[in-house]
């Protein structure tokens, strides 16, 4: 009999695939690709071909067709070699995913099978410069002008912007809060369509983030995913999914650094013997180890409840993510203290995934707006 935290056979090929992937794709570059902000766009066409541009994006579309934790596993498995690059195709394939799930077959055809190939990527544009954890404040405005929307606004944090073909855009058709957002698809050549300086960032250089500023650009109404007024819906829907990836990519950064530390702190001589001879170096792996295991398994349920529809699926996607980018935060941390003086210098990968994975706390929700979601859910039983 199967164990219930056994993984099958198919998904052990799947991550073995993307670790394989990583090794030779990733990791070799990674440091490369942080140092000079390098957006490495041909590996994405190369993660296409494996099927990595449409994880979750269903067969009859042309997608791979696989649930939620098949995705963390192929998440955690590239954020070993780069929790940023990791993390843009987690982006990416929500966009996809938006479009086969509540897109018309018109929108499909038109957009899907150059996203699922990446020979075109997408961003994903909720955030605007004064609606972050409010997201239903959102004022970029659409005006409805004959068979086409004039977009009027600016988004904020928006990964891969000025880069990318493609935008899923949540943008305002009504006045009234959350019931009055639409969703839209804006192709990069829009006329009215440009983009702000990239940002200078603590971490995530190789995911080029910037402003994305709509004056008077003329979207036309066949680029609507779905109906008026069910954006929001469909952003809250993909939140659950984005917020296991977020966290499979720390996990995915945790496990490179703790790996890192143990052979480190064996190669390592103070006082005449190895650092991985002293108890304190013993038990701050210990903990590592375990804080870690107890994360994966968290998020490994989360994605079977996501997968299933489990009518708690939010409350244990919101548990995931807290746990596992606060942990992975802090195993990095403990790594870097491992490595002393050297875990400072570039010359190591550990001070990168310190600075990339900081950020896990702060998108697809905070980690405050994840206890708000958790204790709202608790309560209301």
């Amino acid at each position: 009999m199967q164990n219930q935290f056994d993984l099958t056979q198919d998904q052990v090929a799947i991550q073995d695939m993307a670790r394989k992937f990583t090794a030779d794709a990733i990791t070799p570059f990674a440091a490369e690709w942080d140092e000079h902000s390098h957006y490495p766009v041909d590996v994405w066409k190369a993660a296409g071909e494996l099927g990595f541009g449409a994880i979750y994006v269903s067969e009859e579309s042309g997608g791979t067709g696989l649930g939620r934790l098949e995705a963390a596993l192929i998440m955690e498995a590239m954020a070993y070699g780069c929790p940023a690059t990791s993390a843009f195709i987690s982006i990416h394939n929500m966009a996809a995913w938006m479009i086969d799930c509540f897109g018309g077959a018109e929108l499909k055809s038109r957009f899907l099978p150059e996203l699922i190939s990446m020979e075109k990527i997408a961003s994903y544009c909720l955030t605007e410069p004064g609606s972050g954890s409010d997201a239903a404040a959102l004022k970029t405005s659409a005006r409805l002008d004959g068979d086409h929307y004039v977009l009027n606004g600016t988004k904020q944090f928006i990964s891969g912007a000025g880069y990318n073909d493609v935008y899923v855009v949540m943008v305002r058709t009504a006045d009234d809060g959350a019931k009055g957002i639409s969703c839209l698809v804006v192709e990069k050549d829009t006329p009215g369509l440009s983009f702000g300086a990239p940002e200078k960032k603590l971490g995530w250089n190789a995911s080029p983030t910037a402003q994305v500023i709509f004056e008077d650009c003329r979207v036309p109404v066949a680029n609507r995913v779905g109906a008026e007024g069910d954006g929001f819906r469909f952003a809250m829907m993909g939140l659950d999914g984005g917020r296991l990836n977020i966290g499979a990519c720390s996990l995915g950064g945790a496990q490179r650094c703790l790996d890192e530390a143990i052979k480190y702190t064996k190669d390592r001589q103070q006082f005449g013997q190895p650092v991985a001879d002293f108890q304190n170096t013993q038990f701050m792996l210990a903990d590592m180890a375990t804080d870690l295991e107890a994360a994966r398994a968290l998020l490994y349920i989360a994605a079977a409840k996501v997968t299933a529809n489990a009518p708690d699926k939010s409350r244990f996607s919101a548990m995931a993510k807290r746990l596992s980018t606060d942990s992975g935060s802090e195993i990095v941390n403990n790594a870097l203290q491992l490595f002393g003086g050297y875990g400072y210098l570039r010359d190591y990968p550990i001070e990168r995934f310190w600075r990339d994975l900081r950020v896990h706390s702060i998108l697809e929700g905070t980690n405050q707006v994840m206890r708000m979601i958790i204790g709202r859910d608790l309560l209301r039983q």
